[in-house]
C-alpha cells in the first residue's frame, strides 16, 4: 500500500485527488495540506511514501516545500503535479529534489502509475516535458567537461556509459541492448551509479549527468 499526502491550495482539487487515490486498492491518502509550509510540517508528521505536490500556492510554493522536504532527508518522495506546463517550474521542481513532474491533465491511470513508480524509487517526467527540460539544462550555464565534476570520479568507465544512457532516457532493457549486457547486470550498475553519485533516483541522476557535462541535448 502506497501512502500519499495531497498538497494543493484548491479544496476541490484535493477532493478529486482523494477520490481517485482511495478508489485504488494500492494507494491510501494519509493527509492533505493547503500550502507549502503545511506540506513540510505534515510530511514530517506523517512520513508518506509520496507527496503529491502542487507548485503555485500562496505563501511557500511547491518548489520551496519540495526543497525543504528533500533536505530533511526523510523517506518521502515528491511527485509534482501542476496545470502549468512551463519549463521553469519543471526545472525548479526537479532541481529542488522532486522525483517526478506531471501535468494535471494526465489520465487517472497515468497518475496512479506515476505515484507507484515514484514510490518504488523510479523517476517520472511527463513525456511532453522531457525534450524541453534537456534544452533548459543547456541554457542554465556553460557546459562542463566530465573530468571537471568530482561526482563522476568514483564511476568506472562502464558506469559512466550506464549513466550516459540513463541521461538519454533509455530504460534498463534498452541500456542492456545498447551495452550488450544482461538486464540484471544493468540493474546492478544503475544501483551502483545512483549510490556513487548520491542520486535519489533516475531523475536526479539525469540532472547530475547534464550538470557534469557527461550528457548534452542532441
Amino acid at each position: 500500500m502506497t501512502t500519499v499526502l495531497i498538497v494543493d491550495d484548491q479544496p476541490l482539487q484535493r477532493m478529486g485527488f482523494r477520490m481517485l487515490l482511495e478508489s485504488s486498492p494500492e494507494t491510501t491518502v494519509v493527509g492533505e495540506a493547503a500550502h507549502g509550509a503545511e506540506a513540510v510540517r505534515r510530511t514530517a508528521e506523517l512520513r508518506p511514501d509520496v507527496v503529491l505536490m502542487d507548485i503555485r500556492m500562496p505563501g511557500m510554493d511547491g518548489i520551496e516545500a519540495t526543497r525543504r522536504i528533500v533536505a530533511a532527508g526523510d523517506r518521502s518522495r515528491v511527485l509534482v503535479l501542476t496545470t502549468f506546463d512551463l519549463d521553469e517550474y519543471a526545472y525548479g521542481a526537479l532541481r529542488a529534489g522532486a522525483s517526478g513532474f506531471m501535468l494535471k491533465d494526465a489520465r487517472p491511470d497515468e497518475l496512479l502509475a506515476g505515484i507507484r513508480a515514484v514510490a518504488a524509487g523510479d523517476a517520472v517526467v511527463a513525456p511532453a516535458m522531457t525534450r524541453r527540460l534537456l534544452d533548459t539544462f543547456t541554457a542554465h550555464g556553460a557546459p562542463r567537461t566530465p573530468g571537471d565534476d568530482p561526482r563522476l570520479s568514483p564511476l568506472s568507465q562502464r558506469e559512466r556509459e550506464v549513466l550516459a544512457d540513463i541521461a538519454a532516457g533509455l530504460t534498463n532493457g534498452e541500456i542492456a541492448a545498447h551495452l550488450v549486457l544482461s538486464e540484471s547486470t544493468v540493474k546492478t550498475h544503475v544501483s551502483r551509479v545512483l549510490g556513487k553519485i548520491g542520486a535519489r533516483d533516475r531523475v536526479q541522476a539525469v540532472i547530475i549527468a547534464y550538470d557534469a557535462g557527461l550528457a548534452r541535448p542532441a
